[in-house]
Protein backbone atom coordinates (compact mmCIF):
# COMPACT_ATOMS: atom_id res chain seq x y z
CA UNK A 1 0.00 0.00 0.00
CA UNK A 2 1.26 4.06 -0.79
CA UNK A 3 0.57 5.94 1.86
CA UNK A 4 -0.03 10.32 1.00
CA UNK A 5 -0.14 12.75 3.32
CA UNK A 6 -1.66 16.38 3.17
CA UNK A 7 -0.93 18.67 5.75
CA UNK A 8 -2.97 21.98 6.16
CA UNK A 9 -4.04 23.87 9.34
CA UNK A 10 -7.63 23.90 10.20
CA UNK A 11 -9.86 25.54 7.92
CA UNK A 12 -7.37 25.67 4.90
CA UNK A 13 -9.57 23.71 2.33
CA UNK A 14 -7.64 19.89 3.13
CA UNK A 15 -11.17 18.04 3.08
CA UNK A 16 -12.57 20.45 -0.08
CA UNK A 17 -9.11 19.54 -2.05
CA UNK A 18 -8.63 15.89 -1.00
CA UNK A 19 -10.93 14.29 -3.81
CA UNK A 20 -9.37 16.49 -6.58
CA UNK A 21 -5.91 15.35 -5.31
CA UNK A 22 -6.67 11.73 -5.17
CA UNK A 23 -8.04 11.98 -8.94
CA UNK A 24 -5.02 13.88 -10.26
CA UNK A 25 -2.29 11.39 -8.33
CA UNK A 26 -4.84 8.21 -8.57
CA UNK A 27 -5.12 7.28 -4.98
CA UNK A 28 -8.16 5.08 -4.10
CA UNK A 29 -8.93 5.93 -0.08
CA UNK A 30 -8.92 8.53 2.09
CA UNK A 31 -8.66 9.18 6.39
CA UNK A 32 -10.16 12.28 7.11
CA UNK A 33 -11.23 13.25 10.12
CA UNK A 34 -11.42 9.57 11.68
CA UNK A 35 -13.59 8.13 8.36
CA UNK A 36 -12.04 5.43 6.18
CA UNK A 37 -13.47 6.24 2.75
CA UNK A 38 -12.75 4.59 0.06
CA UNK A 39 -13.96 5.90 -3.29
CA UNK A 40 -17.20 7.72 -3.06
CA UNK A 41 -18.11 5.73 0.51
CA UNK A 42 -17.51 5.79 4.49
CA UNK A 43 -16.80 2.27 4.86
CA UNK A 44 -15.52 2.74 8.82
CA UNK A 45 -15.12 5.20 11.66
CA UNK A 46 -16.46 8.03 13.47
CA UNK A 47 -16.50 11.29 12.17
CA UNK A 48 -14.84 13.80 14.54
CA UNK A 49 -17.10 16.54 13.11
CA UNK A 50 -20.05 15.15 15.15
CA UNK A 51 -17.95 15.43 18.38
CA UNK A 52 -19.10 18.05 20.95
CA UNK A 53 -15.41 19.72 21.92
CA UNK A 54 -12.49 20.36 20.32
CA UNK A 55 -10.50 18.01 22.07
CA UNK A 56 -13.10 15.18 21.90
CA UNK A 57 -12.76 16.34 18.07
CA UNK A 58 -8.94 16.09 17.93
CA UNK A 59 -9.04 12.70 19.96
CA UNK A 60 -11.51 11.41 16.92
CA UNK A 61 -9.18 12.27 14.31
CA UNK A 62 -6.28 10.43 15.60
CA UNK A 63 -7.96 7.19 16.48
CA UNK A 64 -7.46 7.50 20.46
CA UNK A 65 -10.39 5.14 21.19
CA UNK A 66 -9.53 1.29 20.63
CA UNK A 67 -12.64 0.07 19.39
CA UNK A 68 -12.68 3.01 17.08
CA UNK A 69 -8.63 2.27 15.91
CA UNK A 70 -9.43 -1.48 15.87
CA UNK A 71 -12.50 -0.72 13.49
CA UNK A 72 -10.77 1.15 10.95
CA UNK A 73 -7.66 -0.85 11.04
CA UNK A 74 -9.27 -3.68 10.35
CA UNK A 75 -11.31 -2.41 7.66
CA UNK A 76 -8.16 -1.19 5.86
CA UNK A 77 -6.83 -4.61 6.01
CA UNK A 78 -10.05 -6.13 4.50
CA UNK A 79 -10.13 -4.04 1.50
CA UNK A 80 -6.14 -3.38 1.39
CA UNK A 81 -6.76 -0.09 -0.90
CA UNK A 82 -3.35 -0.09 -3.30
CA UNK A 83 -3.14 3.53 -2.07
CA UNK A 84 -4.39 5.59 0.62
CA UNK A 85 -4.47 9.72 1.58
CA UNK A 86 -4.31 11.01 5.41
CA UNK A 87 -5.16 14.61 6.44
CA UNK A 88 -3.85 16.15 8.50
CA UNK A 89 -2.80 19.33 10.27
CA UNK A 90 0.68 18.28 10.43
CA UNK A 91 3.04 16.03 9.70
CA UNK A 92 3.17 15.08 13.35
CA UNK A 93 -0.35 14.04 13.27
CA UNK A 94 -0.31 12.19 10.08
CA UNK A 95 2.79 10.28 11.40
CA UNK A 96 0.51 9.15 14.85
CA UNK A 97 -2.37 8.14 12.63
CA UNK A 98 -0.02 5.76 10.28
CA UNK A 99 1.35 4.42 13.79
CA UNK A 100 -1.81 4.14 15.73
CA UNK A 101 -3.32 2.13 11.84
CA UNK A 102 -0.35 0.40 11.61
CA UNK A 103 0.04 1.58 8.06
CA UNK A 104 3.31 1.77 5.69
CA UNK A 105 5.72 5.16 6.73
CA UNK A 106 3.64 7.70 3.80
CA UNK A 107 5.68 7.90 0.38
CA UNK A 108 5.18 11.66 0.09
CA UNK A 109 3.77 14.37 2.36
CA UNK A 110 2.02 17.20 0.28
CA UNK A 111 1.44 20.87 1.96
CA UNK A 112 -1.83 22.43 1.33
CA UNK A 113 0.05 25.31 0.20
CA UNK A 114 1.30 23.62 -2.82
CA UNK A 115 -2.12 22.83 -4.39
CA UNK A 116 -3.49 26.13 -3.43
CA UNK A 117 -3.88 29.75 -3.90
CA UNK A 118 -3.35 31.81 -0.55
CA UNK A 119 -7.59 33.43 -1.72
CA UNK A 120 -8.50 29.69 -1.89
CA UNK A 121 -7.31 29.17 1.80
CA UNK A 122 -8.87 32.72 2.55
CA UNK A 123 -12.11 31.46 1.42
CA UNK A 124 -11.76 28.38 2.95
CA UNK A 125 -10.70 30.14 6.28
CA UNK A 126 -14.11 32.30 6.10
CA UNK A 127 -16.27 29.19 5.38
CA UNK A 128 -14.99 27.52 8.73
CA UNK A 129 -14.66 30.21 10.84
CA UNK A 130 -17.63 32.90 9.56
CA UNK A 131 -19.78 30.38 8.78
CA UNK A 132 -19.31 27.05 10.58
CA UNK A 133 -18.90 25.38 7.82
CA UNK A 134 -17.28 22.06 7.27
CA UNK A 135 -16.29 19.74 4.27
CA UNK A 136 -16.37 16.00 4.13
CA UNK A 137 -15.47 14.07 0.55
CA UNK A 138 -18.37 12.18 0.19
CA UNK A 139 -21.68 12.33 -1.10
CA UNK A 140 -24.43 14.16 0.58
CA UNK A 141 -26.94 10.74 0.87
CA UNK A 142 -24.02 8.95 2.37
CA UNK A 143 -23.69 11.18 5.48
CA UNK A 144 -27.23 11.46 5.94
CA UNK A 145 -27.79 8.70 8.55
CA UNK A 146 -24.51 9.88 10.70
CA UNK A 147 -25.26 13.66 10.86
CA UNK A 148 -28.68 13.14 11.18
CA UNK A 149 -30.31 17.07 12.84
CA UNK A 150 -27.07 18.52 11.05
CA UNK A 151 -27.42 20.87 8.35
CA UNK A 152 -26.39 19.41 5.00
CA UNK A 153 -25.96 20.84 1.53
CA UNK A 154 -24.35 18.54 -1.21
CA UNK A 155 -21.61 20.28 -3.02
CA UNK A 156 -21.02 19.19 -6.99
CA UNK A 157 -18.33 20.43 -8.65
CA UNK A 158 -18.23 20.13 -12.40
CA UNK A 159 -15.13 19.87 -14.26
CA UNK A 160 -13.72 18.76 -17.71
CA UNK A 161 -15.71 18.86 -20.59
CA UNK A 162 -14.57 16.57 -22.42
CA UNK A 163 -16.51 14.81 -26.13
CA UNK A 164 -19.70 15.93 -24.10
CA UNK A 165 -19.16 14.37 -20.78
CA UNK A 166 -17.47 15.81 -17.86
CA UNK A 167 -16.23 14.85 -14.37
CA UNK A 168 -18.23 15.19 -11.42
CA UNK A 169 -17.34 14.93 -7.34
CA UNK A 170 -19.83 15.76 -5.37
CA UNK A 171 -18.31 16.66 -1.19
CA UNK A 172 -20.68 17.70 1.02
CA UNK A 173 -21.04 20.96 3.53
CA UNK A 174 -21.88 19.99 6.77
CA UNK A 175 -22.97 23.03 9.20
CA UNK A 176 -22.39 21.36 12.99
CA UNK A 177 -23.93 24.45 14.65
CA UNK A 178 -22.20 23.96 18.07
CA UNK A 179 -19.16 25.00 16.38
CA UNK A 180 -19.69 28.28 15.92
CA UNK A 181 -23.16 29.29 15.78
CA UNK A 182 -24.51 27.73 18.73
CA UNK A 183 -26.53 24.59 19.80
CA UNK A 184 -30.01 24.28 18.14
CA UNK A 185 -32.98 21.93 18.99
CA UNK A 186 -35.99 21.31 17.40
CA UNK A 187 -39.02 20.47 19.80
CA UNK A 188 -41.37 16.82 18.79
CA UNK A 189 -44.55 19.23 19.09
CA UNK A 190 -43.17 21.37 16.40
CA UNK A 191 -42.27 18.42 13.99
CA UNK A 192 -45.92 16.70 15.08
CA UNK A 193 -47.88 20.50 13.89
CA UNK A 194 -45.98 20.17 10.64
CA UNK A 195 -47.14 16.37 10.45
CA UNK A 196 -50.94 17.00 11.75
CA UNK A 197 -50.90 20.12 9.04
CA UNK A 198 -49.56 17.91 6.60
CA UNK A 199 -51.85 14.84 7.22
CA UNK A 200 -54.89 16.97 7.54
CA UNK A 201 -54.51 18.74 3.91
CA UNK A 202 -53.59 15.18 2.36
CA UNK A 203 -56.33 13.69 0.04
CA UNK A 204 -58.43 10.82 1.69
CA UNK A 205 -57.34 11.45 5.32
CA UNK A 206 -60.58 13.18 7.57
CA UNK A 207 -58.05 13.64 10.31
CA UNK A 208 -54.91 13.11 12.13
CA UNK A 209 -55.67 11.00 15.27
CA UNK A 210 -52.34 10.76 16.87
CA UNK A 211 -48.36 11.57 16.25
CA UNK A 212 -45.62 9.83 17.83
CA UNK A 213 -41.89 10.60 17.51
CA UNK A 214 -38.69 8.55 18.69
CA UNK A 215 -35.84 10.66 18.13
CA UNK A 216 -32.38 9.25 18.25
CA UNK A 217 -28.96 10.22 17.11
CA UNK A 218 -29.28 8.05 14.16
CA UNK A 219 -32.51 9.10 12.92
CA UNK A 220 -36.23 9.82 13.35
CA UNK A 221 -39.12 7.15 13.46
CA UNK A 222 -42.58 8.70 13.30
CA UNK A 223 -45.95 6.67 13.58
CA UNK A 224 -49.24 8.51 12.68
CA UNK A 225 -52.60 7.53 13.66
CA UNK A 226 -55.03 8.25 10.94
CA UNK A 227 -59.06 8.40 10.24
CA UNK A 228 -59.39 8.55 6.67
CA UNK A 229 -62.66 9.42 4.41
CA UNK A 230 -64.81 6.72 3.50
CA UNK A 231 -64.26 5.79 -0.50
CA UNK A 232 -60.41 5.99 -0.80
CA UNK A 233 -57.92 3.59 -1.10
CA UNK A 234 -55.95 3.18 2.17
CA UNK A 235 -53.10 1.62 1.30
CA UNK A 236 -52.88 4.59 -1.07
CA UNK A 237 -53.53 7.08 1.12
CA UNK A 238 -51.08 5.88 3.96
CA UNK A 239 -48.39 5.48 0.86
CA UNK A 240 -49.02 9.17 -0.07
CA UNK A 241 -48.63 10.44 3.30
CA UNK A 242 -45.69 8.60 3.85
CA UNK A 243 -43.60 9.83 1.18
CA UNK A 244 -45.00 13.39 1.77
CA UNK A 245 -44.08 13.38 5.39
CA UNK A 246 -40.92 11.92 5.11
CA UNK A 247 -40.14 14.33 1.99
CA UNK A 248 -40.87 17.49 3.77
CA UNK A 249 -39.72 16.41 7.87
CA UNK A 250 -36.63 15.55 5.65
CA UNK A 251 -35.95 18.50 4.28
CA UNK A 252 -36.89 21.18 6.93
CA UNK A 253 -35.14 19.46 10.13
CA UNK A 254 -32.29 17.83 8.37
CA UNK A 255 -33.14 14.86 10.28
CA UNK A 256 -32.71 11.05 9.19
CA UNK A 257 -36.00 9.78 8.90
CA UNK A 258 -35.57 6.10 9.68
CA UNK A 259 -39.47 5.48 9.19
CA UNK A 260 -42.66 6.39 9.18
CA UNK A 261 -45.47 4.66 10.03
CA UNK A 262 -49.00 4.69 9.59
CA UNK A 263 -51.66 2.93 11.43
CA UNK A 264 -55.02 3.08 10.33
CA UNK A 265 -57.74 4.44 13.06
CA UNK A 266 -61.03 4.14 11.37
CA UNK A 267 -63.49 5.82 8.35
CA UNK A 268 -65.55 8.62 8.21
Amino acid sequence: MKVYGLVGKSGTGKSYQAMNLCKEMNIESIIDDGLFIYGNAILEGTSAKRQDTKVAAIKTALFNTEEHRRAVADKINEISPETLLILGTSEKMIRRIVDRLALPEPEKIIYIEEITTAEERETARMQRHEMGKHIIPVPTFQLKREFSGYFLDPLRIIRGWRGGKASVTEKTVVRPTYSYLGDYSISDKVIGDVIYYLGEKAEGVDSVAKVSIENNTDGMKITISLICRFGYRIVDVAKELQRIVAKSVGTMTAFHIKSVDIEIKGLK
